[in-house]
């Protein structure tokens, strides 16, 4: 006899492989009928599975890796769904990885990391309940609220938690202004990855007149740092650059912004390497990120 969390087990496994609609009945024939579909939608209905369950299933464990050196490290990943009729969670969103929109859905997921262990502490299913038509005449969808807004949210819900961190990684999708000043108003500190187009002044002289120069054009060699201003944003940051060598043997560049200043640009890049930590994360089979397939049922 299957215990509850088999059932999600066995549920969340059928979502991932399923190409087409996701039912308890589905999920039942192909298991031969060796279990009732009831008792997955009994198991589907007895709780939300969202970022407060999450916590709930993770909370005793974070204080035993925690540390005031930890970082949250935030990301959003899409699973596509191409063949799943859409609704407000599995549909269109702008995959900036790859340059387009795909069909699947959107999740943004908060990972915690201190003294080499990964925890998934929060996550945020992106939802788009408003349709409209666009002056195309194309019908669109979108949101209530922001990523940003979302990634915000989550980062208080941490807060609130009293997860010890400093830091807070992330990616030039996430490097707003207003996540920023979030960050610093709680007295902990960003590190962020920026595009080369972003304008930026290397002393508040400069700043003040308004002389800025995109990052790219600053001429900054491998691991060479300086510290400045970003525009729109008022507080100093440090800005480095790396340079790394791809597959096919071209180079490629990443700048990345610091709010703690005291920092080297070596200190800095290997506190923003945990960043792939998330990468591994939404590679991985892990029971917390499946769970939030769930809503999908049929």
């Amino acid at each position: 006899m299957a215990n509850w969390e088999e059932l999600v087990e066995l549920y969340t496994d059928y979502l991932i492989v399923v190409n087409g609609q996701a039912t308890a009945t589905g999920l039942s024939a192909v298991l031969d009928n060796e279990i009732s579909h009831d008792k997955f939608t009994r198991m589907l209905s007895s709780g939300e599975f969202n970022s407060r369950y999450l916590w709930k299933k993770v909370k005793k464990s974070v204080p035993q890796v925690e540390s005031e050196q930890g970082c949250l490290i935030i990301d959003d990943t899409i699973v596509e769904k191409p063949w799943t009729d859409e609704n407000e969670i599995v549909c269109w969103h702008y995959d900036h990885s790859k340059g387009r929109n795909v069909k699947g859905f959107n999740i943004i997921n908060l990972l915690y990391h201190s003294n080499d262990i990964s925890i998934p502490v929060g996550f945020e299913v992106v939802k788009k309940p408003i349709v409209f038509v666009d002056k195309k005449g194309k019908r669109k969808r979108g949101s209530e609220v922001t990523k940003n807004e979302l990634m915000r949210y989550l980062i208080q819900r941490a807060i609130q938690n009293q997860i010890s961190f400093s830091y807070v990684l992330m990616d030039s999708w996430f490097a707003s202004k207003e996540n920023f000043e979030f960050i610093t108003k709680h007295r902990k500190h960003f590190i962020a990855a920026v595009k080369g187009n972003r304008l930026f002044a290397g002393s508040l002289e400069d700043k003040l007149k308004g002389r800025f120069e995109r990052v790219e054009e600053l001429g900054l060699r491998d691991k060479e740092s300086v510290r400045g201003y970003l525009r729109g944003y008022d507080k100093e940051v440090v800005l480095t650059c790396r340079v790394f060598t791809n597959k096919d043997g071209s180079t490629g560049r990443v700048y990345l912004v610091c709010s703690d200043v005291s920092l080297s640009s070596d200190h800095i890049a290997a506190i923003y390497q945990k960043r792939w930590k998330v990468e591994e994360y939404h590679k991985s089979s892990n029971p917390m990120l499946r769970w939030q397939n769930l809503p999908l049922k049929g």
